[in-house]
């Protein structure tokens, strides 16, 4: 096991890190629309309110964990605003409180000291936990000397190292109060990938070879309607496949729909276009199939308006640009077919034969909680998926398990 899991420890990650602000679960959804898009895995942890207990109360990592109910991303959002009532009413589902609509699970999260070793939360993370809480200090000191770098520019000064210290939680600070910062999954492999070398050889080792790949995913067929995929609740990554059948029973991917593509869309354009188009049309436009002239009404409200005018809804003219995949609104090439260049509604991809450092880098500088493995043949036949679940087990696997047997 690579010695970078060993000799640093939780601490050194949150260095830098903003301080956690709490989202109450009594909050309305379109104040979560504006959250998540300033949180990383494009989703949201969510809080019921704390209870005032005395000026002197204090409370405990148990009475935390309970109060947290569950995380909510942008595809939960979505799907809650695709419904018939919600498209009626877009104002009443914008004002909908959180509560009503994230699925609790406060297994998504846990507490951990910044003395925690990484190889154990890792582990934690390997078992479906997303996020991690650690408690913030005034200065952490048993900060690992490698990590302190990245963010001062400078070495940090650790005031005990002249002691000989080797315990990380004897050298610091008294923690703040009820004050912590969340890591994900993300902030994690961030870390990581800046530590490659210590991880070598797996990070040129390809994918296939490690056996990172998960055969297991949700898929919708293109031709079907987009409204199927509410029924199937994929969890980890939180992502659909859109896909084609070929005659030899392959499927093709063309497209996605994720919490990932849909971080920073237009939400009520998106659940319009979820509950009215198939699936198809969704990720790879409805001006492909459709004329202009013939495209629907696609009603809007007017929430958030600044004009001045009050509430209601005012109709307009649909178009896939509306759920923000396309990068240039103003391009020509959107009506030009599937040879069209697609921007960001073309969905993340990687061969197996891809590296499992590429990989990493890819979902970072995409910001992706997935990326989708094709045949290294075809770069459109899809075999598989790459989640950060699967990066994790692969880089804490013992090395052993590693070395392909001999023929």
């Amino acid at each position: 096991m690579a010695s970078v899991f060993l000799y640093h420890v939780v601490g050194d990650l949150t260095v830098g890190k903003p301080e956690l602000v709490e989202f109450c679960e009594t909050e309305t959804i379109e104040s979560a629309i504006r959250a998540i898009g300033e949180c990383t895995e494009g989703g949201i942890p969510v809080w019921k309110k704390k209870q005032f207990k005395g000026v002197n109360f204090v409370e405990d990592s148990e009475s935390r964990q309970q109060r947290f109910v569950g995380i909510l991303n942008s595809l939960h959002v979505v799907e809650f605003l695709s419904r018939e009532e919600c498209l009626k009413d877009q104002q009443k589902a914008m004002n909908t409180p959180v509560s009503e609509v994230v699925s609790p699970n406060n297994l998504l999260l846990k507490e951990v000291d910044p003395g925690t070793r990484l190889i154990d939360a890792l582990e934690i993370m390997k078992q479906g936990v997303k996020r991690i809480l650690v408690p913030k200090s005034v200065g952490w000191k048993g900060m690992s000397r490698r990590f302190s770098i990245i963010y001062n520019g400078k070495w940090l000064k650790n005031i005990n190292t002249a002691a000989g210290s080797n315990s990380f939680t004897a050298n610091r600070p008294p923690f703040r109060e009820g004050r912590f910062c969340c890591l994900s999954r993300e902030d994690v492999v961030r870390f990581l990938i800046g530590c490659l070398g210590a991880l070598a050889p797996l990070p040129l080792s390809s994918i296939a070879s490690l056996d990172v790949v998960s055969p297991h995913f949700h898929y919708i067929e293109a031709s079907s309607p987009a409204r199927e995929i509410t029924h199937m609740h994929p969890h980890d990554p939180c992502a659909v496949a859109v896909v084609e059948s070929t005659p030899d029973s392959q499927n093709k991917i063309i497209g996605e729909i994720s919490a990932s593509k849909l971080w920073k869309c237009d939400y009520l354009a998106a659940a319009w276009g979820l509950a009215n188009l198939s699936a198809g049309q969704f990720v790879m436009g409805v001006e492909e199939s459709t004329s202009p002239r013939n495209l629907p009404d696609f009603p809007i409200s007017s929430i958030g308006d600044n004009t001045g005018e009050g509430g209601g809804v005012r109709p307009r003219k649909f178009s896939s640009r509306n759920i923000g995949f396309f990068g240039n609104p103003t391009s020509p090439t959107l009506c030009m077919g599937r040879s069209m260049y697609r921007g960001r509604s073309a969905p993340l991809t990687c061969k197996v034969t891809s590296s499992l450092a590429a990989v990493m880098a890819q979902m970072l500088s995409h910001r992706a909680t997935h990326v989708w493995v094709t045949e290294a043949e075809n770069e459109e036949i899809l075999v598989g998926v790459v989640g950060y679940e699967d990066i994790l087990a692969a880089v804490t696997r013992h090395p052993a398990t590693l070395i392909p047997p001999t023929p």
